[in-house]
C-alpha cells in the first residue's frame, strides 16, 4: 500500500497537496511468500508526465525529498508487513507521479511480483490557499 498525506492511493485516485508543504508518504510492503525477503533498496523517482509518451525525470528544481528518496531494507519476514515513511516538498503547481523502483542487493532472493505492482501515484500540487 502507498499513503500520500495520508491517503491510500489507488490507480484513480488523485491526491492534492500544498506547495510549500511537506507531505507525508508511507509504503507499507507485506510479504506473503514463505521466505524472508530481502536486503533490497527501494527507492521513490518523482517525475511529470507530458501524456505524449515523454516523462520529465529532471525535477529537482520542483521537487525535494525530506530526508532521502531511497530506503535500505534489511528483510521483511514471512507474512509480515514492513512499513517506510518519508516526506516530499513540492516547491512548484503542477501534476507529479511517483516511481517506486526495488534494487535487490541479493539475487538468490527474489521480491514477492505483487510488490512490482504498486498502485501509480498522482499528486497535484495546488497554491496554498492565503
Amino acid at each position: 500500500d502507498i499513503l500520500v498525506d495520508g491517503k491510500l492511493c489507488d490507480c484513480d485516485i488523485v491526491v492534492n497537496c500544498k506547495v510549500g508543504d511537506p507531505v507525508p508518504l508511507e509504503v507499507k510492503l507485506t510479504n506473503w511468500s514463505k521466505h524472508s525477503v530481502g536486503p533490497f533498496a527501494l527507492t521513490v523517482t518523482p517525475y511529470q508526465d507530458y501524456q505524449n509518451g515523454v516523462h520529465n525525470y529532471e525535477l529537482q528544481d520542483a521537487i525535494t525529498f525530506v530526508g532521502s528518496n531511497t530506503f535500505y531494507i534489511d528483510s521483511v519476514k514471512p507474512t509480515k508487513d514492513s512499513v517506510y515513511f518519508g516526506a516530499l516538498l513540492f516547491l512548484y503547481t503542477g501534476d507529479f507521479y511517483l516511481n517506486i523502483k526495488f534494487h535487490e542487493d541479493n539475487c538468490s532472493r527474489e521480491l514477492p511480483l505483487s510488490w512490482f505492482c504498486l498502485p501509480s501515484v498522482h499528486i497535484r500540487a495546488v497554491e496554498p490557499v492565503v
